[in-house]
């Protein structure tokens, strides 16, 4: 499915994503938890000098994220499920190593995929209620991917019930909408994505369009957090 095709499917839908929360969900607190992330070990890379800045960009921060509160139960959708991209072939891993479950800031941990515009999708295998989805591209530096853009369907050409959970593409690169969400630095948190109040959902795709360091699109890991949809 194109870019022109897909950002069609979503006119009219709101094509900013959700704002993020640490409580998303409108429960009695005996209903919800913390989400349990492992998460990759620190690496003793330095902070380079000229750090992108600007208004689109989140600062740096060390400190860790606060408690996400996710229904009871939920767990990572995505481990082992069946990943395809826009490439057929990465310029390095491979594509299984994107629901793998490691995601330490190891080379051969990254799969690498060509420069522009680019996408992997995960297939969940089945529809699930989803609240949260965590990606790491790359933490083995500090940067900043461009153009990152999440979206869920209920088919794998993404033609129905398209829905936009984030999106930083402010020029609208990758021709799916201008988003609102800001950039964001890699680091071992990854980058947490909420879903508020629940999505139904089997689909996701990702895009990207390299960073500030490189072209490559690059990806350690990507988490789903739900549950089989009753």
């Amino acid at each position: 499915m194109t870019s022109s095709t897909l950002q069609n499917v979503l006119t009219g839908a709101v094509l900013t994503a959700v704002v993020a929360t640490a409580v998303p969900l409108r429960a009695a607190d005996t209903d919800l938890a913390p989400l349990a992330l492992q998460l990759p070990l620190p690496t003793l890379k330095g902070t380079p000098e000229d750090l992108p800045k600007g208004p689109n960009i989140e600062p740096l921060s060390e400190k860790p994220r606060p408690p996400f509160l996710a229904p009871k139960g939920v767990k990572n959708v995505a481990l082992n499920k069946k990943v395809i991209a826009s490439v057929k072939n990465p310029f390095n891993g491979d594509l299984a190593q994107v629901t793998d479950g490691t995601k330490e800031a190891f080379d051969d941990q990254v799969v690498e995929l060509r420069s522009g515009v680019q996408w992997v999708q995960v297939d969940l295998g089945e529809a699930c209620d989803i609240y949260a989805v965590v990606i790491w591209h790359d933490h083995r530096w500090l940067q900043v991917f461009r153009s990152v853009v999440v979206l869920s369907a209920d088919d794998p050409d993404f033609i129905q019930n398209v829905k936009p959970l984030f999106n930083n593409d402010a020029e609208n690169v990758a021709g799916l909408g201008i988003g609102s969400d800001k950039q964001y630095f890699e680091t071992r948190q990854g980058k947490l994505v909420p879903v508020p109040n629940g999505l139904k959902t089997r689909y996701l795709r990702f895009y990207t369009k390299g960073s500030n360091l490189s072209g490559l699109n690059c990806y350690q890991e990507i988490e789903v957090y739900g549950q089989p949809a009753k």
